[in-house]
């Protein structure tokens, strides 16, 4: 189907979950917890699809990986939001002043309409069915634009979600770029977001048109600031595990790293035998993952070659690329050092398994590097709970902070999840992802009286004691 065509499909598709929203009112707490278990049952049912589905699209990929890094966080966020869905949607009592009291005054949650989603490629799975299950919880309906970069795992989402949720519930739109163009002009009652910075750009300009909110989930340099003399077994474990986990394509991932300089060996070498540890099959063995495209592919090695030119050092861990055994776009785990701000790898997010390293003297000039760029992400410190790690958190913001780990700040479903300007725009996950796909209806409740009603014209003695007494005598 042409753009064309698409334009009028969706906005009918639209028009309809519209109208069924309004025609069948918000959904209580059971319809709610019903739709969240049949997300669930059917993601667990697909299991295999969607592993056999993200393999293909990445040219390879470990099921074992899209279990740990997508089926798993999916059905954990399910759970976390049918656990706690009853709470969420409670109303919220809010302070009353002297002056307005006996009333009451209150917020209640209320579903916004339709939500729009559009999801990247790299975790197709998660970013697609997180964002979805926060819009069911918080009782809306939702259309969902998946990647075309992962075209069988969009197919296969598409699949799975039509013979779980009928079109007025739940609909999957697929397409390319203009259908996406087309996707993120739709008046939604809200736009969610997850991509890359440059498109982020151009979804809010189309969602402005119509004054559609967003939460933009966008990316960024994520630094990785290991403390003096912590360049250790367990820190360089951390930072393998959330660089090189699908070979770097994540938008939390350690983008480069600053080193103590009298640590720089240390940390050299031990980042080569810790990969060599999680990857002892080398960058074609079967626990790691291809880069997603060619032109991704692409414009990875054209970082690496340009560092190289400019005199920075650059490290190839473990074996190299071998196309011939079946395996293309296969990219070895790389080091580059003493990359300057001339190079492209440290201006642009790197989203591969490339890792620039700077060296530092003192907290003081870390934070200095951090803060000379957009604000990150994410942060991630290894060290001790110091002085130090005090400075850099209340120096530097970022959208969110992992101490002595990485990745794993997003698994925790309590915590809100989102960046800071380049970064992003709004959160998800947690209560503060309910909130973000409600509308919190302020409402208050008139008592038997209150102040303002014994001040109403004609004014007279009653209206000079009593605004005396809230105001004061001066300015007479």
């Amino acid at each position: 189907m042409t753009t064309e065509d698409q334009t009028p499909a969706m906005a009918a598709l639209l028009d309809r979950q519209r109208s069924a929203f309004l025609r069948d009112g918000p959904p209580g707490l059971a319809l709610r917890r019903q739709r969240l278990k049949r997300l669930r049952a059917a993601v667990l049912a697909h299991r295999r699809t969607l592993q056999q589905a993200v393999d293909a699209d990445f040219g390879h990929r470990s099921r074992h990986e899209t279990d740990i890094l997508e089926l798993v966080v999916v059905v954990q966020a399910i759970d976390y939001l049918t656990r706690r869905l009853r709470r969420f949607m409670r109303p919220d009592r809010r302070h009353v002043a002297l002056t307005y009291r006996s009333g009451r005054a209150w917020v209640e949650y209320q579903p916004k309409g339709v939500i729009g989603v559009m999801a990247p490629w790299n975790y197709p799975v998660a970013l697609t069915l997180i964002p979805l299950a926060t819009a069911l919880a918080a009782g809306n309906r939702a259309m969902l634009k998946p990647s075309e970069f992962t075209p069988r795992t969009g197919a296969a989402l598409r699949d799975l979600l039509a013979a779980a949720f009928p079109p007025e519930e739940v609909a999957t739109i697929l397409g390319g770029p203009e259908t996406g163009a087309a996707f993120s002009a739709l008046p939604f009652d809200h736009l969610f977001f997850t991509g890359s910075t440059a498109v982020g750009r151009k979804v809010m300009q189309a969602a402005s048109a119509n004054l559609v909110p967003v939460t933009l989930e966008l990316g960024g340099k994520s630094p990785a600031i290991v403390a003096r003399g912590h360049a250790d077994a367990a820190t360089l474990g951390s930072i393998v595990f959330g660089k090189l986990s699908n070979a770097g394509q994540t938008c939390v991932a350690p983008d480069y790293a600053l080193v103590h300089e009298d640590d720089l060996d240390a940390f050299v070498t031990l980042y080569g035998a810790t990969v060599a540890r999680f990857y002892p099959e080398g960058p074609t063995g079967a626990d790691y993952t291809s880069i997603v495209s060619d032109r991704h592919f692409d414009r990875l090695k054209a970082l690496i070659e340009e560092a190289r030119s400019k005199g920075a050092r650059v490290i190839e861990v473990g074996v190299k690329p071998d196309s011939a055994a079946g395996r293309p776009r296969t990219l070895a785990p790389t080091l580059i050092l003493g990359a300057g701000d001339d190079c492209a790898v440290m201006r642009d997010e790197v989203f591969g398994p490339l890792l620039p390293v700077r060296t530092y003297r003192s907290i003081d000039e870390a934070i200095a590097q951090v803060n000379a760029g957009p604000r990150p992400l994410a942060l991630y410190w290894f060290g001790p709970r110091d002085a130090d790690c005090e400075a850099l958190l209340a120096r530097t913001t970022s959208g969110n902070v992992g101490i002595n780990s990485t990745l794993i700040h997003v698994a925790q479903d309590d915590l809100p999840f989102g960046g800071i300007g380049a970064s992003g725009m709004g959160a998800y996950h947690g209560i503060e992802g309910f909130r973000a796909m409600s509308h919190a209806k302020g409402v208050f409740a008139q008592g038997r009286w209150n102040m303002p009603s014994l001040l109403r014209a004609p004014f007279g003695r009653l209206a000079d004691v009593t605004l005396a007494a809230l105001l004061g005598r001066r300015g007479r």
